[in-house]
């Protein structure tokens, strides 16, 4: 509800007085002040508008696994998960003053475990606005600890692509699986938790989901306007999913227009990277002809 607001009027009465010997007003000693009852009160303003929070909870099933001292001595656990929070949020949505826009979450549980392959999101047996993330100990334990910083972003990464299941849109379970993967793992890519193995491919479909669509939805954000992939989530809110009125009624295109629009932008990359290969094997020449120099004059000293 919004604060009350009151004003207040006063009438304004004039006199007649009597015609003093000078013309001018005398000044008063003191400077006027305009009463009470004529300065409009003030109105405390809205505080300013917030992403909305949610309780945040971590359970390991097995802390002597290998993945358990992994992930516990790269990450401060109660940051980070917070840290991933923040990133799905303030890349997803605008906050408003009361966000009705943003999924209500309530809870958020990080589920540390041996299973198979890497991590998925789910909700509770309580209802869906309490999520679970379960992540694979056997996965963390795996990664690579060269370089330094590997496994702390690795693990980071994949806290930000599962929060973002925890607070994206779907169409009503009717969007495709590869589209909310792909804005996944584009929310990811904008938080700069990319891991070294992505690149950008040239497929057939669009939909191939996770870094594939990702980038392609980071090229749509590139090409069409900051906060294109807020509008393609948000407009996934409580409607289902119609490929040709979503992306028409988004961008005035079909998606596959969109992505071959995408793919002509793909040789030009990769003739660039080549040449940038190019140019570092014939540097790397060069500087194996100078150390192969170096080698042969110590040599030559030496003896």
């Amino acid at each position: 509800m919004s604060p009350a607001v009151e004003t207040s009027t006063s009438a304004s009465t004039s006199s007649a007085t009597a015609t003093t010997k000078t013309d001018k007003p005398t000044s008063s000693p003191l400077p006027i002040k305009p009463s009470p009852e004529t300065t409009p009160s003030a109105c405390r303003p809205y505080p300013k508008p917030g992403h909305p929070t949610c309780t945040l909870r971590i359970e390991c099933r097995d802390l002597s696994h290998d993945g358990a001292d992994v992930f516990f001595t790269n990450n401060e656990v109660s940051r980070d998960l917070l840290a991933a929070v923040t990133a799905v949020l303030s890349i997803l949505y605008k906050p408003s003053q009361s966000n009705p826009h943003i999924p209500g979450t309530r809870s958020v549980t990080l589920v540390l475990r041996p299973m198979e392959g890497v991590a998925y999101t789910i909700g509770s047996e309580l209802d869906n606005d309490h999520k679970e993330i379960h992540f694979s100990l056997d996965y963390i334990s795996k990664i690579p600890s060269e370089p330094q910083s590997r496994q702390r972003n690795e693990i980071q990464g994949v806290m930000v692509h599962e929060m973002v299941h925890c607070w994206q849109w779907n169409g009503d379970d009717t969007a495709p699986g590869g589209l909310t993967e792909g804005i996944a793992d584009f929310v990811r890519l904008k938080a700069g938790l990319s891991p070294p193995h992505w690149k950008k491919e040239r497929k057939e479909n669009w939909d191939g989901g996770y870094q594939h669509t990702g980038y392609f939805l980071d090229w749509i954000e590139g090409s069409y306007g900051e906060g294109s992939v807020r509008r393609v989530n948000e407009a996934l809110m409580n409607k289902r999913y119609d490929e040709e009125a979503f992306w028409m009624g988004l961008f005035g295109k079909q998606v596959k227009d969109l992505w071959d629009e995408y793919c002509e932008t793909m040789p030009k990359e990769e003739a660039v990277k080549n040449k940038q290969v190019e140019q570092g094997s014939k540097d790397e020449k060069v500087v194996g002809k100078e150390k192969k120099k170096t080698k042969d004059y110590l040599e030559k000293v030496l003896d």
